[in-house]
């Protein structure tokens, strides 16, 4: 197996762990040298106690293929990503900016509409999209937070550059996986961490009970929170439970509640109705209320949306919160820094064109073959051409969508995503990947100290999402000494 670290090389690329030289990096050096000391056998014996691991613990994510939904293993790799604590440091800062301003911008257009009055951002673009809703209009929520958890997704170029690729801003996941990944390596490379300060994630169930708790109507010492699930068929029902458990919060479906004509949410319980303070929502908008959003939803309870604006119940995410949570929006974001917090952007985006726009159309329909195009409103990787990886009948395709709606396309360069060291058909070769860290506002905001990173399995693939075949590894925050 040494023979395949001797082989490694990521051309062109910012390898996470390994130099251009081929040593080790400072921080990943404790790590790489002690992999690097396990024979292929001994490696090959580490990846199947991975595996085991991830079947004893029931770590598993379901996929939607051709109307059946199948649960598949966690894929996971147990080479650790390892990120300094310095870096980190400048990236958590300018995630917490982030969200502020997002915040500040979702609770603008639901009220006083400054920023579009003053023409920074388009107004037909947040009026007009789906994402708006009107039910919301009015609302102010306490402490001025829409977007309580963010996962926002985290790139770095060929020079090692963070950029922010995207919010997620509606119903983010992926948290439950970043705490799994901790405990499947502590089960797998145990050596490693009595050597290593690594910063801890398991705190993260505790610390979204204290930003749900912040968000209470009513004082009291225990709020009662609830996770609202729509249920186990769900892709990310996993998560839905593992954090319930972890908060010591009870796991509902819209059955479960009911809005009572005092105008506060009620819990069925065998003792009878027990009033709820904070839900904090696993479900997407449209179905969490039909007498707000679809009438013909089964999945939410009816009323919620009243009980919400009354002031009777926080909901986590806001409704509405989603109307950032737009990539034509995300273009926007560093103005909306600017705008609201008169601070300049520590963290920046990618240069993004909007397709709306005739200029950018035009540029975008001329070089399709060399850009990543993506629908504003898609998510876990679905609706995405990337250029140079895509044939001309698709770029046809995309031309002709983009075309007939050029308000729902943007189009981004393809990055030179930065590569880290995975364990692959029994080699060690390198993979491109991304990180989700997750924000939390409430009272107090907090960042994960490191996050999911997802690694595309596939070389050459820079596709991420486990939905379309990427993985996953743990993600280590270390002192920039180690």
């Amino acid at each position: 197996m040494e023979k395949s670290w001797k082989d490694y090389k990521s051309k062109g690329f910012f390898d996470e762990s390994i130099t251009p030289k081929g040593n080790p990096r400072a921080a990943a050096s404790r790590a790489i040298n002690f992999l690097k000391s396990l024979s292929a056998p001994e490696l090959a014996e580490r990846r199947r106690a991975a595996e085991l691991a991830v079947k004893e613990m029931g770590i598993s994510f379901t996929v939607y293929s051709e109307g059946t939904n199948i649960d598949r293993a966690w894929p996971f790799d147990f080479i650790p990503r390892v990120i300094t604590d310095r870096e980190w440091s400048q990236l958590s800062r300018g995630l917490l900016q982030r969200m502020r301003a997002l915040n500040c911008f979702i609770n603008d257009v639901y009220n006083e509409q400054k920023i579009l009055a003053d023409g920074l951002v388009p107004a037909d673009i947040v009026l007009e999209s789906t994402n708006y809703l009107s039910p919301c209009v009015g609302v102010s929520p306490r402490f001025g937070a829409w977007a309580h958890i963010c996962g926002s997704d985290i790139v770095r170029d060929h020079l090692g550059q963070f950029f922010v690729l995207e919010d997620n801003l509606r119903v983010p996941s992926g948290v439950s996986y970043m705490i799994e990944n901790r405990e499947i390596t502590k089960r797998v490379l145990p050596e490693l961490f009595e050597n290593y300060s690594i910063l801890p994630v398991d705190d993260y169930p505790l610390k979204l009970y204290e930003t749900l708790a912040s968000l209470s109507p009513r004082s009291r010492r225990r709020p009662n929170i609830v996770v609202l699930t729509p249920g186990i068929y769900n892709s990310a029902y996993f998560e839905h439970a593992y954090l319930a458990q972890g908060m010591g919060a009870e796991l509902v479906e819209g059955a479960d509640l009911f809005v009572g004509d005092d105008d506060c949410v009620y819990m069925r319980t065998v003792d009878g109705p027990a009033r709820v303070d904070v839900i904090y929502r696993r479900i997407n908008e449209d179905f969490m209320d039909p007498e707000a959003f679809r009438s013909d939803s089964v999945l939410g309870v009816p009323g919620l949306i009243r009980s919400w604006r009354a002031g009777r119940v926080a909901i986590a995410n806001a409704p509405g919160a989603g109307v950032a949570d737009d990539k034509v929006i995300y273009a926007f974001v560093p103005q909306m820094i600017q705008y609201y917090l008169k601070e300049m952007p520590l963290v920046k985006n990618v240069p993004t064109y909007l397709c709306m726009r005739d200029k950018d159309r035009d540029y975008v329909l001329d070089n399709l073959d060399k850009l990543v195009v993506k629908p504003a409103n898609e998510s876990g990787g679905y609706g995405i051409m990337v250029g140079p990886h895509s044939s001309r009948q698709t770029q046809k395709k995309f031309a002709k969508l983009i075309e007939a709606d050029p308000r729902n396309y943007i189009a981004q360069p393809t990055l030179s995503l930065s590569t880290a060291p995975t364990y692959v058909d029994g080699a060690i070769a390198p993979r491109h990947l991304d990180l989700r860290p997750f924000i939390l506002q409430g009272k107090d905001s907090w960042v994960t100290p490191g996050g999911l990173t997802r690694v595309a399995m596939k070389e050459g693939s820079l596709v991420v999402n486990s939905s379309q075949g990427g993985g996953s590894k743990d993600t280590w925050i270390v002192e920039s000494k180690s």
